[in-house]
């Protein structure tokens, strides 16, 4: 079986900055890290692999420094990883990239499973897996809490809000996974050894990878973002105490004061 998994190199969410002048993050001097679901994504993959037997193909599209998620996806028991790395991809919206990730899935070729993390913690869109199914033709199952692979179909747990559906689906196909379906792993000592001394990133440009430039980067992408901003802090709390009959009437004060009471 042929897995590949779609992994993103985001920044730190605790030390997030934007750019006041810009409107953009601030990425110079800010910790990055796998994004969370995607690792989630990456780890299952290899389950199944070790499980049905195949490969593991770990696919990012970023800026050179990326390669550091990459070699963290080979430490944990990825076969193979590929960078979209190319100007060309600078300032990609989510349907431009899912037509970098999918121009690049369709060069790969040759794949029975596809697997995303539910979202990136910098964006928290949740459309890039989605986007690239529907490029691909294959169909997609999301927010999946549970993977069972058997032949040429696959049977899943997909999360909903009151409960999870059970969901059958032909191969290949394209799934989202969220934290949920596994526990966080780390890479052994002899992983990171493996990946940084014997294993590869290859390093594909937009041409490597036979993506249309005429559908990625900035000039080529529909969204248009018109402000970002950084939330202001929430102030602290207020610790109110005496009898239960007390504190109501304190609280009553201070939503009166607040001009939030009602009619009380």
């Amino acid at each position: 079986m042929n897995i590949i998994v779609c992994i993103k190199q985001v920044p730190d969410t605790n030390e997030v900055k934007i750019d006041p002048k810009t409107g953009t993050l601030k990425r110079e001097g800010v910790p990055t890290i796998m994004n969370p679901d995607d690792k989630h994504a990456l780890i299952e993959a290899v389950k199944i692999k070790n499980k049905v037997k195949g490969k593991v193909t770990v696919l990012s599209m970023g800026p050179p420094q990326a390669e550091e998620a990459l070699r963290e996806a080979l430490a944990l028991g990825a076969d193979e990883a590929i960078l979209l790395s190319d100007r060309a991809f600078a300032g990609s919206d989510t349907w431009a990239t899912a037509n970098a990730i999918g121009g690049a899935i369709k060069t790969i070729g040759n794949y029975d499973l596809l697997l995303f993390g539910r979202q990136a913690i910098d964006g928290d869109t949740a459309q890039v897996g989605p986007q690239t199914a529907e490029l691909l033709g294959v169909p997609q199952i999301t927010y999946v809490q549970k993977i069972d692979v058997d032949g040429k179909k696959v049977t899943v747990e997909r999360q909903m809000e009151d409960g999870y559906e059970v969901i059958e689906s032909s191969l290949p196909c394209l799934i989202t996974c969220i934290s949920e379906i596994n526990e966080m792993e780390y890479p052994s000592l002899g992983g990171i050894k493996d990946a940084y001394r014997n294993k590869e990133v290859k390093v594909w440009s937009a041409d490597d990878a036979k993506i249309d430039k005429s559908t990625i980067g900035l000039l080529n992408s529909p969204t248009s973002v018109k402000k970002s901003f950084t939330p202001p802090a929430k102030g602290g709390g207020q610790m109110l105490k005496g009898s239960t009959k007390e504190v109501a009437l304190k609280i009553i004060s201070i939503l009166k004061d607040r001009e939030l009471a009602g009619g009380i």
